[in-house]
Formats: structure tokens, sequence, C-alpha cells
């Protein structure tokens, strides 16, 4: 087992057995939370069939010209279609360009790669004139296809495909995992399982990319803050948040922050109720258990659905500014919480 695969290895040997046997199938979805290494999945199958010095059937060696390629993203027989960001949408003319490149014989490769990300991003239009390639398979090409979930797909393209279902990973085995294969010292590896909720590759993503810890450190100060702020102040910050972004969607910016926000209040909510669950932000415990102690259920609630509700605004194109306001005027006022910075 790697660590790529952690907690998955039940999927990586029956793609293995798939090559091994023969039985390759025309398409595959990855199924499961983001963050649990679907795409890494996809590519390791494609370096499968692919490689040119496999160390098994099966099982690609990872240092030949094809499977370094296909790891980068960067093989002339890779086409990979996606949302242009996530939480967008994928259309159906990003299908339809697709289909134009699959009619062609690969280049050098045994299986021409068709990757789709994020799958249940795309619209119905998208959906289907992706059943006419799936009805109509060419012996040469592997279509890829990842989504949150199979019930987020039309059941037509679902029962075309062999259904690959991931998991989470349970946190003690993730922080296990993280200690031996990365070397992160106990206390370290606990935070990341917490944080990724038992996705290995969220976890790695947080592990390699330590801006993304202080982007949600800076995030959850700033929340912190505004939760003993005046309305104005309030105001004033989601005109900051909605203008300072140049060159970005604001909503997909705002979208970022509050699932921040709202992972925190799950875990003020958990242990406002008692419940066993394990909190997600791990680090901040002391001053959930204190909001804990001095908030009630229905407030702690009230303010976990507003936020909720307002990521589905985001969902519909709402204005953004006007959606942060209508929020911040719902978080609750905590001037007499005594609450660690």
């Amino acid at each position: 087992m790697t660590d790529e695969f952690l907690g998955n290895g039940y999927a990586l040997h029956m793609l293995r057995e798939h090559v091994a046997q023969g039985r390759v199938r025309h398409a595959y979805l990855f199924t499961g939370p983001s963050g649990l290494g679907r795409r890494t999945l996809a590519l390791y199958f494609a370096q499968s069939v692919n490689c040119t010095q496999p160390l098994a059937p099966g099982e690609p060696c990872g240092t030949c010209s094809s499977c370094l390629r296909f790891a980068k993203m960067q093989h002339p027989d890779l086409s990979t279609v996606q949302a242009e960001q996530e939480g967008g949408t994928l259309k159906v003319d990003q299908i339809r360009e697709l289909q134009h490149s699959l009619a062609l014989a690969p280049y050098e490769a045994r299986y021409r790669i068709a990757l789709l990300l994020r799958f249940e991003e795309a619209n119905q239009n998208a959906q289907n004139a992706l059943l006419k390639t799936l009805e109509e398979p060419n012996r040469q090409v592997l279509m890829l296809l990842t989504a949150s979930s199979a019930e987020d797909l039309l059941p037509t393209i679902v029962s075309r495909c062999e259904v690959v279902r991931m998991s989470a990973v349970p946190l003690e085995e993730l922080k296990t995992g993280l200690q031996t294969f990365y070397k992160i010292p106990a206390e370290e590896a606990a935070l990341l399982a917490h944080l990724s909720e038992g996705r290995p590759g969220l976890a790695r993503r947080y592990y390699n990319e330590r801006k993304l810890l202080d982007s949600r450190e800076t995030v959850l100060g700033e929340h912190r803050h505004l939760l003993s702020s005046s309305r104005a102040e309030r105001f004033a910050y989601a005109d900051k948040v909605t203008k300072r972004t140049k060159d970005r969607d604001p909503r997909e910016e705002l979208r970022k922050i509050l699932v921040i926000w709202l992972s925190y209040w799950r875990d003020i909510l958990l242990t406002t109720a008692g419940a066993e669950a394990p909190i997600t932000n791990l680090d901040h415990k002391t001053e959930i258990e204190a909001l804990a102690a001095a908030l009630n259920l229905q407030t702690v609630h009230k303010a976990a659905a507003a936020i909720q509700r307002t990521l589905g605004l985001l969902e519909i194109n709402a204005n953004t500014k006007l959606a942060l306001e209508v929020l911040l005027l719902d978080l609750p006022r905590l001037d007499q919480v005594k609450i660690k910075e």
C-alpha cells in the first residue's frame, strides 16, 4: 500500500485486477468527497494501462516517460475536462470539444485517456452529450470521471461506468499513515487528519502547501473578531471581502471562507450538543469549548444554518455582498464571551 491510496486499497486492488485479467472497462466513475485522491487514483489507472515497463500487471513503474507525463497531466494522449473553477459549471461545448479529440487515434499510448473532473458540475446538456460517447465506446479510449456521488449524475451515465467508490479514512488510521509515510509528528498528524476529515489527498495538500493552513488561520481570526464586532464593522468586512478579489470571482472567495466558518460552527454545535463525533478544528478546541459553554443549542444551530443557507445562495448567483451582509446580521454578537486569540 502506498500513501496516495491510504484507506482505499480495495479500489486500487480492483483496478489492478481489471488490468491483470484483461477486463478493462471503457469508462470508470470515481466517487467520494473531494480530497480523497480520486484524481490521483484515476491518473494511476491511466498509467497502469499505458506503462511501457510495468512492474506487474496493473502496477505501473512510475518512472518511464509515459508514467511521468501522465502523473504531470502532460501526456499528449490525455484530455482533461472540468469546470473553469470549483463550484462552476462544466458546459456542453467542452464535451463536444472533447469528443472531437477522442475521435483521433492515440498518438503513442495504448489508450487515449479522457479525464473528466468534478463531473457533478456538468450541466444536463453536457451530461446528455457525453452519453453518446459512453454508448458507442471507442476501443482505444478510456473515460475516467470523478464526482462527489453517483447520485449527482444521470442514472444513464452511471449505468455505463464501472463505479469505484472511495471513502474517508478513519482519523486514527489516517494519523498513523501520515506519521508512517511522511514522518510527521503525532500532534501535527492528528491535526491534519481532523482538518481533512479523513481525506488523505486533502491532508497531503495541507502538509505540502502550508499557505493553506496560514490562510485558514487568518479566516478564523477574522471570524472571531467579527463575533464581537459592531454592525458597522461587520458591514465594512463584507465590503472588504467582496472588493479584494480583483482577478477572481468574489463568490468563490466567499465560498471558501464560509466553508471554514461552517466547520467551526459545526464543531461548536457538536460540542454544545455533547456529541461524540470528532471535531474538525482540533487546534481551536479550547475556544470552541468556551463558545459551546456560553451559547445555547438554538443559537448555535441558527448560526450554522445561516452559513449553510448563504452557501446555497452563492450557488444560484445571489448578490455576494448582500448575501454576506445578511449572514453577518444573523450571526450572534458575543460581547461577553471570552475567546482565546
